[in-house]
């Protein structure tokens, strides 16, 4: 019989909904030694915990997350906050002795990721960064492929993340909406928030990021802050390109920017390799195409892998062959990995200090881009 784990949310935002829609459906469809207990979220200032709560089945609700923290009946803190907050809130949880799911990036820089690093060690508690696509079935299917040797030595990865939001210099920086916009809320623009998560998959499937060369740009120096309604300089990233180079030899490429007119989430990898190829495109996400030379000439070509049969990563958990899944269903993997490891005292991935090298590697592409050279990740 699965045992209850009393979950405390902070953050009634996007990323709160996404974690509580994984906590609901969970124990619908995974055999889950834990049965996650939605026992008080907790929104900020102008947010409304109390529509939320009734909304997603929460029993309570508050306003200060430090007294989520404080209550002995929590288990674990799930933080969905914007990434200034992060430090703070997983460092407490950790000192309480509270299992931690964090969203992505960790902090908002190396030095504050290193302190939470440090905390959730010390404590000795179940820690893990929501980096949600290594959970997409034909994402991990990708990785089994790769660690199989399908593609043999492999010579490039090459990733994108296009959005095309924040083009209007209309659209405010700061505040509840437009947070990312903020480099004091967010810390860095698309590099952070985007090409993180190219980031961590690519270390996830490919190895150590060793050096870095970087391009961004600011292409709207101000915007109106959403709060004060003055005038200020925009300090984060737009746009970012970068170069890489890879522990295992190969060469990397890397591009993101919210001003790529016609794209909303346009995320794509490629890996070659000396003897097969692969690819992936975030909207067609249940599907991995595959390329091996080593077929038979008459009939060697691209193939469109559809993953929906049981016997591909998380599959069996959910419907028939053919019928596929989607983005929220990355969340549900993720506590479901996450509550098997902790039930076995395992370290599930990407945990604090995994999320922390793709925190170096963020860093390291920002001042690189200021420099013009290459930069070292360690």
């Amino acid at each position: 019989m699965a045992k209850p784990l009393n979950i405390g949310l902070i953050g009634v935002g996007f990323m709160g909904r996404t974690h509580s829609n994984a906590c609901n459906r969970l124990n619908n469809f995974f055999d889950s030694p834990y049965q996650p207990v939605l026992k008080v979220v907790c929104g900020l200032e102008a947010d409304n915990p109390a529509a939320f709560a009734k909304q997603w089945g929460y029993e309570e609700h508050e306003t200060d997350w430090r007294k989520v923290i404080e209550r002995d009946d929590i288990d674990m803190v799930d933080i969905c906050v914007p990434n200034n907050m992060h430090a703070e809130i997983a460092i407490a949880a950790a000192k309480a002795g509270k299992a931690i799911l964090c969203e992505k990036p960790l902090a908002l820089d190396s030095a504050q990721a290193e302190e939470m690093v440090a905390a959730v060690e010390q404590a000795g508690v179940p820690n893990l960064v929501s980096y949600n696509y290594r959970r997409v079935p034909a994402v991990t299917l990708a990785k089994q492929l790769i660690d199989e040797g399908r593609l043999g030595k492999v010579f490039h990865y090459r990733s994108l993340f296009l959005q095309d939001w924040t083009i209007s210099a209309q659209v405010p920086q700061g505040g509840k909406n437009t947070w990312r916009l903020d480099v004091k809320t967010a810390g860095s623009g698309v590099t952070g928030d985007l090409l993180a998560h190219c980031i961590d998959t690519a270390l996830w499937l490919n190895g150590s990021i060793t050096d870095v060369s970087a391009m961004t740009e600011t292409f709207i120096k101000q915007r109106k802050h959403a709060e004060t309604g003055e005038m200020t300089d925009v300090g984060i990233d737009d746009a970012c390109a970068f170069l890489c180079r890879f522990g295992n030899g190969s060469l990397g490429v890397f591009e993101s920017t919210r001003y790529a007119r016609g794209h909303k989430a346009l995320y794509t990898l490629e890996v070659n390799g000396e003897h097969a190829s692969l690819r992936w495109d975030l909207h067609d996400l249940h599907r991995l195409e595959y390329f091996d030379h080593r077929d038979d000439s008459t009939v060697r070509g691209w193939r469109s892998v559809h993953v929906t049969d049981h016997d591909m990563p998380y599959m069996k958990h959910w419907w028939v062959p053919g019928l596929q899944i989607g983005y929220e269903h990355t969340f549900v993997h993720q506590l479901a990995d996450f509550l098997e490891a902790m039930d076995r005292g395992e370290t599930c991935s990407p945990s604090f200090r995994e999320a922390l090298e793709t925190q170096k590697i963020c860093d390291a592409i920002l001042s690189s881009g200021k420099s013009g050279q290459w930069q070292g990740t360690s």
